[in-house]
């Protein structure tokens, strides 16, 4: 495998706490029922445009919901810093892929700018050649977008590259892209769900990423 396609919520960084905080503080702000952690975290995974309306903002105007989601990344960034960790043995195994010469890039449900600043903030930002946010696609995941910027933008061969992420929504872009996944265990919210989409490679352990074939 030469080339690797990472989720970062959940796949790279445990993010959940801070999710959950900003999440329930713009529905709060909205005036409207915060939503259970339980039920941010089974959302996770897909941009806030619409899990937001999923999880009761459907009722809202656009201009509403575009304040609600302006809100959501003031909540997230206040937080980011204490509640934003890598996952333990994350960046010694990201550091074993490059010297192996794999090429890494990120694909995330979130805007690019929040994406640069988390993988700055945690200090792996330097392992990747690229990165795709939701703000850079015209569909969001489960969509195949992400990647297929990343496959044509680099002329990357399919047969030889895979998708990592938590959430079945990972897997079903990465199916939808053509390329080879793998389901991460431990940042999944309902890991029988990810292995229910019959992920090419199923992962318990972290220093798995550096043993796909």
């Amino acid at each position: 495998m030469k080339n690797y396609f990472f989720d970062f919520d959940g796949t790279l960084a445990d993010s959940g706490e801070t999710a959950v905080i900003a999440t329930q503080a713009a529905f709060k702000d909205q005036g409207l029922p915060e939503p259970s952690s339980a039920q941010i975290r089974g959302y996770m995974g897909i941009p806030i445009e619409k899990s937001f309306v999923l999880m009761g903002a459907d009722g809202l105007s656009e201009a509403e919901l575009q304040e609600m989601f302006t809100n959501f990344r003031k909540h997230y960034q206040a937080n980011e810093t204490a509640y934003v960790v890598l996952f333990p043995e994350i960046k010694e195994t990201l550091l074993k892929l490059k010297k192996a010469g794999k090429r890494l890039y990120v694909v995330s449900s979130k805007h690019s700018e929040a994406l640069k600043r988390n993988l700055e903030l945690l200090d792996i930002d330097i392992f990747f050649d690229d990165l795709v946010g939701s703000d850079q696609v015209d569909n969001y995941k489960p969509a195949p977008d992400g990647i297929k910027i990343l496959l044509e933008r680099y002329d990357l061969d399919q047969s030889e590259s895979v998708m990592i992420g938590d959430a079945i929504y990972d897997i079903q872009m990465g199916q939808a892209a053509g390329i080879q996944t793998a389901g991460v265990h431990w940042g999944a919210f309902d890991w029988d769900q990810v292995v229910a989409q019959k992920p090419t490679f199923a992962l318990e352990m972290v220093k798995q990423l550096a043993e796909i074939d």
